[in-house]
């Protein structure tokens, strides 16, 4: 028996706990979206996204020294509350209109590929974050790797629109 264990230690398996909960999430995604559809998954990963963004905001205000996080400082928070996942986002502008981000690496790496559900989260946790310190977000996923582009491109509109799912503050239960 001893020897059996020895071979399975040495043996080049990548399963740590970091490959498992990605494997997890992704095959939890895949059996949502095809017992119950694409926008109900969506939907379910975007409450659990509104519920971990008001754990992140707190952390991120606190930080700051508490109140409320200014539009440069969001844009601050978001890239970095990504980068401690292994994410890969920058800031590609800020206006008075919008906060627009690029990333070049999912956290859920190439686990995300083919579950576009997955990327509710990122929509949450951004609109909720932005939408707690400055009242209002729209968040508009131009482009995913999820849906098989090198890379995303977010855009986190301070304005009412068309285009994204809205988020106001005190509402981390009802995006809309």
């Amino acid at each position: 028996m001893g020897h059996a264990t020895n071979v399975f230690e040495t043996a080049p398996i990548r399963r740590d706990r970091d490959v498992f909960l990605r494997e997890l999430l992704r095959e939890l995604a895949a059996l949502l979206e095809d017992g119950v559809g694409l926008d109900q998954t969506a939907g379910y990963i975007s409450q659990v996204g509104n519920r971990i963004g008001l754990q992140m905001n707190a952390d991120y205000t606190r930080a700051a020294g508490g109140g409320r996080l200014d539009r440069d400082q969001v844009a601050a928070a978001l890239v970095d509350l990504k980068r401690r996942i292994e994410g890969g986002f920058s800031v590609e502008s800020i206006d008075d209109e919008k906060i627009v981000l690029v990333n070049t690496a999912c956290p859920f790496g190439r686990y995300v590929e083919g579950r576009r559900s997955l990327c509710m989260m990122t929509s949450s946790v951004f609109g909720r974050v932005t939408a707690e310190n400055l009242g209002y977000a729209r968040v508009y996923l131009d482009k995913t790797i999820a849906k098989g582009a090198p890379g995303c491109r977010v855009e986190v509109w301070l304005t009412e629109g068309d285009d994204g799912i809205e988020y106001q503050a005190g509402e981390a239960g009802a995006a809309t």
